[in-house]
């Protein structure tokens, strides 16, 4: 009974790895404005580090335009400093309170870059998968040694294990191909 009651929580976890991946594959730039390529942005301010939609409104005015309308004045420069060293590729130009983000062309290295970006969060993804897998395996094995469970019934639970790893780390890489056939607009 305790290892169905596992399950359940393997999936809950290997499917969170799924969506930090959406996550950081929605702040990928793929040449339109996306209010997502700033949600990783961490801004300074006030002695900590909050989410840039903490201190400003971020918007898309035009399909090659961002705005970010930062709330109080002495976060402007914070701002914008924070989106300059997040390494997105975006140059602010402010105006008072409003700081604007044109979004340029994406050259042909820049798309590559933005690739093996795809690449570097797809196999962090996996890695959180494998170590989620790593742990439901070491959990049946100690209830074989407690003897809460019989060997065979802990082959045929790694079995689904095994199984739903396979089915999670399926969906990451298609995930990942998708983005990255975005990217380089194939």
């Amino acid at each position: 009974m305790a290892a169905s009651m596992d399950k359940a929580d393997l999936q809950r976890r290997m499917h969170g790895a799924v969506e930090a991946l959406r996550h950081d594959l929605g702040g990928l730039r793929t040449g339109r404005a996306s209010t997502a390529l700033l949600d990783t942005i961490q801004v300074e301010v006030y002695g900590s580090n909050m989410p840039l939609n903490q201190v400003a409104t971020v918007s898309v005015p035009e399909a090659r335009l961002l705005t970010v309308q930062v709330w109080d004045r002495s976060n402007v420069q914070p701002v914008e400093k924070a989106i300059r060293s997040a390494g997105i590729g975006l140059n602010p130009i402010t105006d008072g309170q409003l700081i604007r983000l044109p979004i340029p062309e994406l050259t042909e290295e820049r798309r590559k870059e933005l690739a093996k970006l795809v690449g570097q969060y797809a196999e962090k993804a996996r890695i959180a998968v494998r170590n989620v897998r790593r742990d439901g395996m070491d959990h049946l094995k100690q209830d074989e040694k407690k003897h809460e469970i019989s060997e065979d019934e802990r082959k045929r639970l790694e079995t689904e294990v095994q199984k739903l790893t396979d089915d999670t780390i399926k969906e990451i890489d298609e995930l990942s191909h998708n983005k990255e056939k975005e990217i380089l607009g194939k």
